[in-house]
């Protein structure tokens, strides 16, 4: 099978992501890699699904909780944006996680 550079960074991210998903489903408290890829597979998973924009948009600020991560997480992940594929093409999620 040959991938291209952006379809493994795909694999990649979304790999990183259930690794994460294992984790915090066992008790474990996330580090920053590891909420960012949680969330960046779940915003890409759920756009395939057939989602809009803004509801995964407002899906992906409510994934993980500050209880769920590390201390000192919360600081660094104020924003992330992800480019995730709908129905009607391409488009950059912007999430704001553990804002609340």
């Amino acid at each position: 099978m040959r991938l291209t550079p952006k379809e493994l960074e795909g694999l990649l991210v979304h790999q990183a992501g259930f690794l994460a998903q294992k984790r915090l489903a066992r008790g474990l408290l996330l580090n920053h890699p590891e909420a960012v890829a949680l969330i960046a597979c779940q915003v890409q998973e759920l756009a395939r699904d057939g989602l809009g924009l803004c509801e995964v948009m407002d899906k992906g600020g409510q994934m993980i909780g500050r209880n769920q991560v590390l201390e000192g997480v919360p600081d660094l992940l104020h924003e992330m944006t992800v480019e995730a594929t709908f129905t009607d093409g391409t488009k950059l999620v912007s999430a704001s996680p553990l804002e609340n």
